[in-house]
């Protein structure tokens, strides 16, 4: 359906600046199938730069800026990985749980989460003080602790409810670190696009912020039928390669915009490469080329939308992805802005 304009309570969107706008994202709650409250954040900040904003059967959000010349639907997704209650013990009312999205085993181990209407566990397992020290014991070992007393032993969750991991978002320098980078950090660019273009477009752009990537990349392609768009670029974060021990690749952060150039699910055709790239030379917006063995992004099944859809993406560097301390720069943030901008300012080839 389509929405009428709300003008929000606080600070004006227009005043906002793409750091305070990734503060609200990465600190929202919101798992794959359980998008609504992320959406909600979205829809808000984007209304005064659409001209049409809609939510589809599944979900995603779709917001339509200008008409005319070629049809380029932008992709980022709103959900992060999570878990899910599967069993309360009787005993000691501990909550056995599944993965919703790729979790790191390693990274579990006193982490703490939280439920939608607000309960805080904390991620633990048997005997963790000797096991733990050498080995990520396997998912089905872990258990959440989310009592509130002896008479509330599992704090009143039940099974089937999802919790996402919670950390506020710090700001080091130029270095933003959080949860859900991945990726809120692409629906910021997106936002912060929109309030840039402010509607003045060369091409008939369609934002769209989808559901389910984590679990699968299902809300992206539903949407792309509906959209049918001639190219389409989806925005995501992508591992660096300035670690230690990592693969090895020539993406680092404060490097700029990563163009991506193939993944394990998208090969980028030459002519969306060189149409972005090009775009990025012609207004002096740094830029580094990704390729990269593990991992995928939106595009993986866009370009798979009926008879197919070319499309390129936009990637922002970050460090321990699927972490709770998610890594990105702003400078390459802002590299990303400019290009998307840039790309929906001028006309598609």
């Amino acid at each position: 359906m389509k929405t009428k304009p709300v003008t929000p309570t606080k600070k004006r969107v227009a005043d906002m600046t793409i750091v305070d706008t990734l503060k609200n994202l990465v600190e929202a709650w919101g798992p794959s199938g359980h998008e609504h409250g992320v959406r909600e954040i979205i829809r808000r900040a984007v209304l005064p730069y659409a001209d049409e904003v809609t939510v589809d059967p599944l979900g995603n959000l779709i917001c339509r800026v200008g008409k005319g010349g070629k049809r380029i639907m932008v992709a980022a997704h709103m959900d992060e990985i999570g878990v899910m209650v599967t069993f309360v013990e009787k005993n000691t009312g501990f909550l056995r749980f599944a993965n919703i999205g790729g979790l790191l085993n390693t990274a579990l181990l006193g982490s703490r989460v939280q439920f939608e209407n607000g309960v805080v566990g904390t991620v633990c397992m048997p005997e963790y003080f000797t096991t733990a020290r050498t080995t990520a014991p396997a998912l089905d070992q872990y258990y959440i602790d989310a009592s509130d007393g002896p008479e509330n032993p599992s704090g009143g969750i039940e099974p089937g409810m999802p919790a996402v991991f919670l950390q506020p978002m710090i700001q080091r320098g130029s270095r933003i670190i959080a949860k859900s980078l991945d990726d809120r950090s692409g629906c910021a660019v997106l936002i912060e696009t929109m309030r840039r273009l402010n509607k003045r477009v060369k091409n008939e752009m369609v934002f769209v912020f989808t559901v389910q990537e984590e679990v699968g990349v299902r809300g992206a392609r539903p949407a792309a039928y509906s959209v049918e768009p001639d190219y389409a670029i989806a925005v995501d974060v992508t591992p660096s390669g300035d670690m230690i021990g990592v693969e090895r690749n020539a993406v680092k952060l404060g490097g700029g915009a990563a163009v991506k150039l193939h993944d394990t699910g998208h090969i980028v055709p030459p002519a969306v490469r060189d149409w972005i790239i090009s775009r990025a030379e012609a207004d002096g917006i740094p830029y580094q080329r990704e390729l990269i063995s593990l991992g995928t992004t939106d595009a993986a099944q866009i370009q798979l939308s009926r008879a197919g859809v070319p499309s390129g993406a936009i990637s922002i560097p970050c460090r321990y992805v699927h972490t709770a301390s998610e890594t990105v720069d702003t400078a390459d943030l802002e590299a990303c802005v400019q290009l998307l901008t840039s790309l929906s300012a001028n006309p598609a080839p």
